[in-house]
């Protein structure tokens, strides 16, 4: 063959392969990314036309609907959110205007609320000029224990000394299916104002505390470290460590709550007292990549696997001071990660996906909004189907925690709390991020009950002074869980 002949056959067949690339990149591969951005009006402005699909919680109550405006044979559809506090549910279903562009589950379940998840019956009915209707989306959000969380938390933050002017946030998964039962966070805002509002960056409220905020999640880490210590193999509940206050950790002394001290303890005594020179030991003795296996294996370092716009979640890890994650290979102080310090930060979804995994033994479900979609004719065309995620630990090493935990609601410092009067599992949390200013950040995790857990939460509060998880953030945990096992 002639050489300046293959070689321009060559080079057409590489112009010809970069032309199929990115005419393909912006038709098929970022179509999705493209349609839903902001800038791109002109999906949303097809979509006035459509009657866009209501949004229904579980326990039956409706938190978005569209209604026509104009007269025609085409009216225009805008989207309007009854609840009677649309606060509440603003930051999980989000919102949908042409100007605005779309958030929340209002982005993510586009797709069924705009009647457009299956294209080629969509072709069809354009031929048959049959016109375009969105399906109908029951979420598993429960109204009853969202509007609870919201309240408790507001409360909490008006009561709380030095928690005036700052947030938190409510989050309830049950263990075996993944379903977000609750996702509250605090402020919230009104997605009625969105449509008429010149900027949307003047609304407060809008940063979804539950999945995009991160924060130290203090003593609550140490259920990781405890279900990484157990389930190597290198601890048993009974395992002896010094847990006198003082010992040197990453080379500077570590001093245990308050200043206590104590002398040898096993591992049941230590998460029950929550002892922090014990598990920064813990976190030492395993090292960094057991620690990051462990995490990795909660949904630590990634997006978390939610069915929610990527770009409103964040993930929970070890961060540099240029907001980029570390990982094993970095210098980290891993003892004092493993008690929820150095530059750890997680959001409020990551902690309830961490006792979800404990309490569905050892088993981490892929969390989820969706309940059940129909479309216009009332056929079921989405439904809730439990998805694993990750095994974390083995059904063994769960038991064990579960009963530890249970050991921390009993008799350590969650100690006075009450869910119903059934045993159940925690793990406070306080993490200190003024020491000179009395500063805390008051944190629960926990699932109910500890034989048979059917719901499992994650509470924090932003901060207060002087304040402690037990005694702040325990007690919205235990009356969401109330809530949610009687309803």
């Amino acid at each position: 063959m002639n050489v300046p002949i293959a070689r321009l056959y060559t080079f057409l067949l590489i112009l010809f392969a970069i032309l199929v690339y990115f005419t393909s990149k912006w038709a098929v591969f970022d179509a999705e990314s493209l349609e839903d951005k902001v800038q791109n009006r002109r999906p949303l402005i097809e979509e006035q036309q459509v009657p866009r699909g209501t949004i229904t919680t579980s326990d039956g109550v409706l938190v978005a609907e569209s209604h026509p405006q104009g007269g025609g044979p085409r009216p225009v559809y805008v989207r309007t959110y009854p609840e009677d506090d649309p606060t509440v549910f603003g930051n999980p279903i989000g919102y949908s205007f042409v100007e605005q562009g779309r958030t929340g589950i209002e982005q993510s379940e586009n797709d069924i609320l705009a009647g457009e998840q299956n294209e080629f019956a969509s072709i069809l009915d354009q031929i048959r000029d049959v016109p375009q209707v969105g399906g109908d989306l029951t979420i598993t959000l429960d109204a009853q224990a969202q509007r609870l969380a919201v309240q408790q938390l507001q409360s909490a933050i008006a009561s709380t000394a030095g928690a005036a002017g700052f947030g938190g946030s409510v989050v309830a998964i049950e263990p075996d299916t993944g379903a977000v039962r609750v996702a509250a966070s605090v402020p919230g805002f009104d997605p009625n104002q969105i449509a008429d509002a010149t900027s949307v960056a003047d609304i407060k409220g809008l940063f979804f505390r539950a999945t995009q905020g991160t924060y130290q999640p203090g003593s609550t880490m140490k259920v990781v470290t405890a279900a990484a210590a157990l389930d190597s193999g290198e601890f048993t509940p009974d395992s002896m460590l010094s847990g006198r206050t003082g010992i040197e950790i990453g080379g500077v002394r570590l001093e245990n709550a308050g200043g206590e001290t104590f002398g040898e303890i096993d591992f049941d005594f230590a998460l029950t007292h929550s002892v922090n020179t014990y598990f920064a030991q813990v976190g030492e003795q395993l090292g960094t990549e057991t620690m990051f296996e462990y995490m990795d294996r909660f949904g630590f370092n990634a997006i978390p696997e939610l069915d929610f716009p990527s770009d409103q979640m964040d993930e929970s890890g070890v961060y540099d001071s240029d907001g980029s994650l570390l990982d094993e290979s970095d210098a980290i102080d891993i003892g004092r990660v493993a008690i929820g310090q150095e530059r750890l930060l997680v959001t409020p979804l990551q902690m309830a996906e961490v006792v979800a995994a404990i309490g569905n033994d050892g088993t981490l479900m892929q969390p989820t909004f969706l309940q059940e979609a129909k479309d216009p004719d009332g056929r079921t065309i989405e439904k809730l189907d439990p998805d694993e995620q990750s095994d974390v630990v083995s059904e063994e090493t769960a038991s064990q925690l579960t009963e530890m935990m249970t050991h921390v609601t009993e008799e350590g410092t969650a100690a006075g709390l009450t869910v119903g009067g059934i045993a159940f599992a925690g793990k406070t949390g306080t993490a200190e991020i003024d020491v000179e200013a009395g500063l805390n950040r008051p944190w629960f995790i926990g699932f109910a009950p500890a034989a048979d857990p059917q719901i499992a939460v994650a509470v924090m509060l932003e901060r207060c002074q002087g304040c402690f998880g037990g005694e702040v953030a325990g007690p919205i945990a235990t009356q969401v869980m109330e809530s949610l096992l009687s309803g």
